[in-house]
């Protein structure tokens, strides 16, 4: 694993994530229930090779409750570390060895866990205080096969609201499944990729004679 150390969603974060599947996004890739490849692989392929293409991240928006989540995660973190005495740092954008998938840390907890923090809306936060937060699977999965941590501290956070903190550890089985299907929807990316520089438009060399003034 390589870590880049960035603040998550500056320009940095964003440029460090161009043309890479992220655990975030694993449910693009493989579904939940079953570790089947997903019916969205084609349209997460194709921005992939897009931000590739063109050097740019593409922004998918930004909506009330993510510019929540980033206002608080701060909080958050204070509240967890308090609470819990735990030493946390940030690291930023974790990638494999061979750079082909990545995963953004919140922070990283002591030497073996990670903390993923969320800040939803008071609906949200009732629903995971009542029911749980299996949606994140994927993504904390992903997170462990990445890092190579041993556990997950999964954080939902609100301010006037019991929070909700659910540990998630390895699932051997389940990183397999990612792993496998990430690396072959990765080398898909790669292809496509190589494919699309086939496509850039060369430079043509013109001798002095065959020069034409515009």
């Amino acid at each position: 694993m390589n870590v880049i150390y960035c603040e998550q969603g500056t320009i940095d974060w964003k440029r460090a994530r161009i043309g890479i599947p992220t655990a975030s996004n694993f449910d693009l890739i493989l579904t939940a229930k079953g570790l089947k490849p997903s019916a969205s692989q084609g349209k997460y392929l194709n921005r992939l090779c897009a931000e590739h293409y063109t050097g740019e991240p593409i922004d998918e928006g930004t909506n009330g409750y993510m510019q929540r989540g980033t206002g608080m995660e701060d909080e958050a973190a204070r509240w967890y570390a308090w609470e819990h005495n735990a030493k946390l740092l940030k690291w930023g954008f974790c990638v494999t060895d061979d750079g082909r998938a990545g995963c953004s840390v919140d922070r990283v907890v002591g030497d073996d866990g990670l903390l993923e923090i969320k800040c939803p809306g008071i609906v949200t936060h009732i629903g995971y205080l009542l029911g749980g937060m299996d949606e994140y699977g994927l993504q904390v999965q992903g997170q462990l096969w990445i890092t190579g941590r041993k556990w997950v501290d999964l954080l939902s956070f609100h301010p006037t609201l019991p929070k909700v903190v659910n540990r998630i550890e390895r699932n051997e089985g389940m990183i397999d499944a990612i792993a496998l299907e990430v690396g072959r929807f990765a080398a898909l990316v790669e292809d496509g990729k190589r494919k699309l520089s086939d496509m850039r438009p060369g430079e043509v060399a013109f001798t002095d004679d065959e020069k034409t003034p515009f």
